[in-house]
């Protein structure tokens, strides 16, 4: 059972999406930094609670294993339930889904909606009150590179991401005022289990593009969460790409 107000310079994080990949990496380099987690995850509870128990044993952290349907806003008010601070807000949980529009089924555009986009909203409304009272807060969105520029075979990705973009800048300015940043991380290509749908060719075809000639890894992402936690409250409203040099 997660232990409430620890001490009165405790800080808590939140990262939806944790159980593998970038959510992981994420999780552990804030664990590092001293921040008490919550972590949540869709499906992959077993996997996320060994990470957890992993992390307080390795940071000597409290950390808080919890399985939540981001796209469910009574999900997210039942998680919230359970946080009275929170510091840092990462909105990493996403899905994609590759395939030509016209054959798209309608639950398939509202699944990817509800996850990738609806979730900010259902997070960042819950999120808001708690860093209100503290003046101060950071919020960071996992967006990508399609949200900039569309990927053929990727509509209903794109959109979500493109509206992810859009919400971080808005919501940056309705909270500057407040201290409170909002960032967002366009990432390229970055080695996790999304990119599976693509075949050993696909990949490489992919890599010959990027100038940086590699595919990016999780904990460069997590590295760049960890350089807005300690960048200036006056780096707010920006969508920093992360891509190799590829745009």
């Amino acid at each position: 059972m997660l232990q409430k107000n620890i001490s009165a310079a405790s800080e808590y994080a939140l990262v939806t999406g944790a159980s593998r990949g970038i959510g992981r990496a994420i999780a552990e380099s804030l664990a590092k930094e001293g921040y008490h987690l919550f972590l949540t995850c869709l499906n992959q509870i077993e996997q996320l609670t060994a990470l957890a128990n992993e992390l307080t044993s390795k940071y000597h952290i409290v950390c808080k294993a919890i399985a939540v349907d981001m796209g469910n806003p009574d999900d997210v008010i039942r998680l919230f339930a359970q946080i009275d601070s929170l510091s840092v807000l990462v909105n990493n949980a996403g899905v994609s889904y590759v395939g030509l529009l016209h054959e798209m089924s309608v639950a398939d555009w509202h699944h990817v909606m509800r996850t990738n986009l609806d979730a900010l909203f259902y997070t960042c409304r819950q999120a808001i009150p708690l860093m209100l009272q503290n003046h101060c807060g950071k919020i960071i969105n996992i967006s990508s590179v399609w949200g900039n520029v569309g990927a053929s075979m990727e509509t209903a990705y794109s959109a979500s991401k493109g509206g992810v973009n859009s919400f971080t800048k808005a919501l940056a300015k309705e909270l500057a005022p407040s201290g409170i940043q909002v960032n967002a991380i366009a990432c390229g290509i970055i080695e996790t289990d999304m990119n599976r749908c693509f075949t050993i060719e696909d990949i490489e075809a992919i890599r010959e593009e990027i100038p940086s000639d590699r595919i990016g890894q999780p904990e460069e992402v997590a590295q760049m969460i960890v350089s807005l936690l300690h960048s200036p409250d006056y780096l707010t409203g920006q969508v920093i790409t992360m891509d190799g040099g590829w745009t």
